[in-house]
């Protein structure tokens, strides 16, 4: 079995969880015997091509096979993301930077057969642009390679329009992958349309749809009105094959309680610092960590300060690859207290370093961890007492990691892609 597959990024250079999650796909399809030819938008030729065939999209002469860049660009609108994906601009600074951008693309871009589009690969304020070319890229690189994949599998709302148009030019049937929704990167009053516009025409266009928990399947059947016998639950699952633990010394005597990925509305970053005050005032020798980066974060520094806690919490700005891992080694409890998590591949790490984990019920990890501590993530006393115990009570700690550690060392990407490989079944005709 092959399959064409549209992913946005692709380790080393990872962004976020997406990319390791794609890693993690194609390397357990190739174990169950599924090759793997992974479309990304901008390579850099140190991908590791021993688990998928790599094409960069930046490098394929597009032919306008049905379409011209400016019907892609009238459809996306041009719409700025969200603070969480693109940088801030105010709102006229935004209109004339997307107008001279647009201008750019439409002069330089026609989008005739020899001509190369170059592709940041990146989320910034022209994010739009890149995934309608992407989408164009996209259905020339099916065309081209129509005879070497049997179905197409496209990750993410970044890819949904490639996946649509490689269809539409192949017949062959097309599985998306749900990550996240546009419910998971804010309020529902403050849902970007364009980018829900996308996703619903994603869905409805795929002939099977894979979801990340539960929790992300009934909002796609509940909020973008896809039929549930279209929708299948795949758990993720994470890779730990040559990665080992780090020793560090510590150079403090103090507990260190974690929080480590974005720092944006989703994650909850508030409620942690909430729960730290109140932790801070029943013990000391404890100290509070906020690593990552986001929009929220100067507001987050605030709030610690107001709350009286600076001289115990600190801020270590955005982490990747080893410093990650020593983050862990270094942490005592770690929390995930996300307001909408579709899976969360965190706490497996944490757990996987020996750190009892506490994460929101609001996650779909809390489907599958059964050693990790739940609470709501609204609920700040619960999570203060469940930080208090683990920091007090040794033997509760010792079990939960014990425990913790043997459980995510059974959530094998073998075991996820195998159930992937039956969804690629049911479609294949």
């Amino acid at each position: 079995m092959r399959v064409l597959m549209f992913g946005w990024e692709f380790p080393p250079h990872i962004a976020g969880g997406l990319g390791t999650a794609c890693y993690g796909i194609v390397k357990g399809l190739a174990n169950n015997g599924v090759e793997t030819i992974f479309v990304m938008p901008s390579a850099s030729g140190d991908e590791d091509q021993s688990v998928a065939r790599i094409i960069n999209a930046s490098d394929v002469e597009v032919d306008a096979v049905g379409a011209s860049v400016d019907e892609f660009l009238h459809m996306v609108k041009f719409v700025r993301v969200g603070s969480n994906i693109v940088p801030y601009v105010d709102p006229e600074e935004f209109h004339e930077m997307v107008e001279a951008e647009k201008r750019l693309i439409a002069e330089g871009s026609a989008g005739h057969k020899g001509e190369k589009y170059r592709f940041s690969g990146k989320y910034g304020s022209n994010l739009m642009e890149e995934v309608a070319r992407y989408a164009m890229v996209g259905g020339t690189i099916a065309l081209e390679h129509k005879d070497e994949f049997d179905l197409i599998h496209a990750h993410d709302w970044l890819t949904y329009l490639a996946g649509i148009a490689a269809k539409e030019l192949t017949g062959k049937p097309l599985v998306v992958h749900v990550h996240a929704t546009s419910f998971d990167r804010g309020t529902e009053d403050m849902i970007d349309t364009r980018v829900f516009d996308i996703e619903k025409r994603g869905m409805a266009a795929a002939d099977k749809v894979i979801a990340v928990s539960d929790l992300t399947r009934n909002i796609v059947i509940n909020k973008y009105g896809i039929s549930p016998d279209k929708v299948v639950t795949v758990h993720n699952a994470v890779d730990f094959s040559g990665r080992e633990n780090v020793q560090v010394e510590r150079g403090i005597r103090d507990k260190v309680v974690t929080f480590l990925g974005r720092i944006t509305f989703q994650k909850g970053p508030e409620y942690f610092i909430e729960a730290a005050a109140k932790v801070l005032k029943r013990t000391d020798g404890v100290r509070f960590v906020m690593a990552g980066s986001g929009d929220m974060m100067n507001r987050c520094i605030r709030h610690a300060a107001r709350l009286g806690i600076s001289d115990r919490f600190h801020f270590t700005g955005f982490l990747r690859g080893a410093e990650v891992q020593k983050m862990f080694a270094l942490s005592d409890v770690y929390i995930m207290p996300s307001v909408s998590e579709p899976f969360g591949i965190s706490p497996l790490e944490a757990m996987r370093t020996n750190v009892p984990s506490i994460i929101s019920n609001q996650s779909g990890a809390a489907e599958v961890l059964k050693y990790a501590f739940k609470v709501d993530f609204w609920d700040v006393d619960a999570m203060a007492d469940d930080i208090y115990a683990l920091l007090k009570y040794p033997a509760l700690a010792d079990f939960a990691a014990k425990q913790g550690f043997d459980e995510v060392n059974r959530l094998k990407w073998d075991i996820a892609t195998a159930k992937m490989k039956k969804v690629y079944e049911s479609v294949i005709k």
